[in-house]
């Protein structure tokens, strides 16, 4: 198997806070600072006064929807010269960042193996911030930071891992990404379809067998798929740069931004439609009757619905035990309320997302309204203790409806 690389590859070190008013508002204190602690400074921080950090400031609003700022970070000793103990604390200039930023909100402040500084402010109770805990492994205590080394002896990213750091902006390459060259080499520097990539996927992982083992070939499949985009995109991406970007005008920068932005929109659209592959892939391993994209009321159409649209069309309004639909979205935010609408005749959603650690007041919204998420056993770590009683595997999906079709 391919090595995935650990948080050391990353960054050095991190600290976790809960923002008082005095760090955050200026309405309390125009200090703009942040103090730090002897261990963030013995671990990666240092003891260089008025050392100037290059930094990007990350703003995850309530729903993941973000903002970053690239600018710079002032790690200094306010008593420098001064018979008092050394009080060293890092200022931080106002931009659109620290300034949406609040006394509550947590900072994790992270610096990378290449000397930036992470400034990550996240709101108290948001998914964002649940899903940081877990990544960082830290929790805010008291007042000042808690901080950690990362070392060599970290444990390999794991899917729900690398799925965060992406949230945030780190990009990655797998470790020994160059094993897939001969895999991608058919494509040249083209993109394929979706469900070519998806099956091309399958294949290549012969030993995973979905009637084994359902979560965790979905997540083996769509881990080696994402491999595979990664390094094909790189290519592609390395090529379409060498070639520049000039018009008769001279630079094309209107070009240039449609490229980037076609970029970042083929990572987005790309996953969506690969979850619904593998996941259709996984039904069809267990000979779950199933269609996909079935149009149903006000022509709304559940990425899955079983048994099929004939069995549906014929329920009485008040539904029939033996259907079941099922949503796919690889990250959720306000969207899993979409999946509501779709199907009415059935009471009880189901949504299979790959989201890790989304916060436990939107799986308990979820649950009040009668929606089910699935998510993944191998993802599930990502979630509270009390979330996991709740959530579904892809395999406890797959035996309720293989249940109710049982009743065919």
């Amino acid at each position: 198997m391919i090595k995935r690389g650990q948080l050391s590859d990353y960054f050095e070190g991190v600290g976790v806070k809960r923002l008082s008013a005095v760090d955050a508002e200026p309405k309390t204190s125009n200090q703009h600072e942040v103090g730090t602690t002897k261990k963030m400074r013995d671990d990666f921080l240092g003891e260089n006064h008025q050392e100037r950090f290059p930094a990007i400031y990350i703003w995850l609003g309530g729903d993941q929807e973000g903002f970053t700022e690239e600018s710079w970070a002032t790690h200094y000793d306010a008593r420098l010269n001064k018979p008092r103990a050394a009080e060293w604390r890092l200022y931080y200039p106002s931009n659109p960042v620290t300034e949406a930023m609040k006394a509550g909100d947590t900072l994790f402040l992270a610096k990378d193996q290449g000397g930036v500084l992470w400034f990550i402010v996240a709101p108290e109770g948001s998914t964002s911030e649940q899903q940081l805990f877990w990544l960082f492994g830290l929790r805010p205590e008291g007042k000042s930071f808690v901080s950690r080394e990362f070392s060599d002896e970290e444990p390999e990213l794991d899917f729900a891992a690398r799925f965060i750091l992406d949230e945030i902006g780190v990009e990655f390459e797998e470790p020994e990404a160059d094993k897939l060259d001969s895999i991608i080499d058919r494509f040249g520097t083209t993109f394929p379809k979706t469900a070519e990539f998806s099956d091309l996927a399958r294949l290549t992982l012969p030993e995973v067998r979905a009637e084994d083992d359902p979560d965790a070939a979905l997540i083996a499949w769509l881990d080696h798929e994402e491999a595979l985009f990664r390094r094909l995109e790189r290519r592609v991406v390395s090529s379409r740069i060498e070639a520049g970007f000039t018009s008769a005008d001279g630079t094309d920068v209107d070009g240039f931004i449609s490229f980037s932005l076609s970029v970042q929109n083929r990572r987005k659209s790309r996953m969506g439609h690969s979850l619904e592959n593998h996941m259709a892939a996984v039904l069809r391993a267990h000979d779950i009757r199933h269609v996909r994209g079935a149009i149903t009321e006000h022509k709304h159409k559940p990425d899955f619905l079983f048994p099929d649209l004939e069995t549906y069309q014929a329920a009485p309004a008040g539904g029939d035990a033996r259907l079941t639909m099922l949503g796919a979205k690889s990250t959720c935010k306000d969207r899993w309320r979409q999946v509501l609408a779709e199907a009415e005749k059935i009471n009880r959603k189901h949504l299979l997302t790959l989201e890790p650690g989304i916060s436990e007041p939107q799986t308990d919204q979820m649950e009040a309204s009668s929606l089910q998420l699935v998510v993944p056993s191998p993802v599930q770590d990502s979630y509270t203790e009390a979330q996991r009683g709740w959530l579904w595997s892809v395999g406890d999906f797959i035996g309720e409806v293989r249940a109710r079709q049982g009743q065919l």
